[in-house]
């Protein structure tokens, strides 16, 4: 890897800015889900463990007014990262001014603050969107409160914001280090290995509802993939390209063309269902049957079927490198979820391959399987993995100073 990480920098008796991604479900002051909490831990017990002081940004869901910022404060986020971490964490309820200023001057060597959800940022102001703009004076502010600076959050690489590339930017221009942590590092290291130079058999698996959403993850991967396995709604207008019915399923007339382009491109490489559950509306309880070829007028495509689960898995059984975003039919429906948890199943089942999930519908079969400990990586960013395995430039890992 040739940014700069954590492990490089000597953090004892040093202030470190460390960017994490504490997105994450809360309703009521209650957590959902804690994975992202407990996925900062390594880089956060590496600053305390080696005599520095972790000072912690992060937002929080999307601030439109001030009515969200009871809902959307990191005031229960900080508590939990103290149970997780067991050991005090201090909660500062801003993250700019006065009480800002004096909680990190009162640090010492091994404590860790939790500063105010950033995109408060958004609407406490008359510049605008500070935060989600990127205001120079935001980023430069945040960085005075540091001597070092670490970006953990992958979530938000894609995003050219003022905790990440402002700080970053502001960090550089005052001759200070900023690096990557630990779970950036991972995110490089598996998503970046597998879009540059995978090992093969390389599978990419790709669901969900729209083409439009994936367009750019299929053109980069179709020459570095074996296979490309389609499911989901976006399957439809892949099929619809190739002249079968889809009756009411979810198609994208106006990527039509676009559809029969890729399959000419990729050839034998793209792999589409050859059948599908259809049922007569969207509904856990409509009337569903297996249909091998056309799609009757009314009914949709809700989920692959068992010739397709079948002819994935036969694919799969070789690979090497599997990157898997999106699920294989309405997944949230137990009717229509066999397709998509038959592919979670077979990446447990492989043996001695680097197996990758990306994008929350995919993240949350694994979890409901129970097969989280047997895939590879599971990445944090879902808009974020999309644009790298697009091979798009993030500014957020740009932004980190390399070796």
């Amino acid at each position: 890897m040739t940014k700069l990480i954590i492990s490089d920098l000597d953090v004892k008796d040093k202030k470190v800015l460390v960017r994490v991604d504490f997105n994450v479900p809360i309703k009521g002051g209650v957590i959902g889900d804690d994975n992202r909490i407990v996925a900062a831990l390594p880089t956060i017990q590496y600053i305390i463990d080696n005599g520095g002081k972790a000072i912690l940004l992060s937002h929080l869901g999307r601030i439109k007014s001030d009515a969200d910022k009871k809902e959307l404060t990191l005031a229960p986020v900080a508590k939990r990262l103290g149970e997780v971490l067991k050991r005090p964490v201090t909660f500062v309820p801003a993250n700019e001014g006065a009480a800002v200023e004096k909680a990190v001057a009162d640090m010492k060597d091994g404590d860790v603050i939790v500063l105010e959800n950033t995109r408060f940022q958004d609407i406490d102001n008359d510049f605008g969107k500070r935060e989600s703009k990127n205001d120079p004076k935001l980023g430069a502010y945040w960085a005075s409160l540091g001597d070092l600076y670490v970006n953990d959050a992958f979530g938000t690489a894609h995003r050219n914001h003022a905790s990440n590339v402002g700080i970053a930017t502001a960090m550089k221009a005052a001759g200070k280090q900023v690096a990557a942590g630990f779970l950036m590092e991972k995110e490089i290291k598996f998503l970046g290995n597998a879009v540059a130079n995978p090992v093969h058999p390389f599978v990419t698996i790709l669901g969900g509802a729209k083409v439009s959403d994936k367009i750019g993850v299929i053109m980069n991967l179709i020459p570095k993939s074996d296979h490309i396995l389609i499911g989901g709604g976006m399957a439809y207008t892949f099929l619809a390209a190739q002249g079968h019915k889809i009756g009411k399923s979810l198609f994208e007339a106006d990527k039509l063309d676009l559809a029969k382009k890729l399959l000419a491109e990729a050839g034998d490489k793209l792999v589409l269902p050859v059948d599908n559950i259809a049922a007569t509306e969207f509904s856990n309880d409509a009337s569903h049957e297996v249909v091998s070829d056309d799609i009757p007028d009314n009914e949709m495509g809700l989920d692959i079927g068992p010739k397709s689960i079948k002819k994935f898995k036969e694919v799969l059984k070789d690979a090497k490198t599997v990157v898997w975003n999106g699920p294989m039919g309405a997944f949230e429906m137990p009717n229509f979820a066999e397709g998509t948890l038959e592919v979670g199943r077979a990446l447990a089942d492989l043996k001695g391959a680097t197996t990758i999930i990306g994008g929350g519908d995919s993240t949350a079969a694994a979890k409901k399987l129970g097969i989280a400990p047997k895939i590879t990586h599971i990445s944090t960013g879902g808009g974020a993995s999309l644009e790298y395995l697009e091979g798009k430039t993030l500014p957020g890992i740009a932004c980190i100073s390399d070796k």
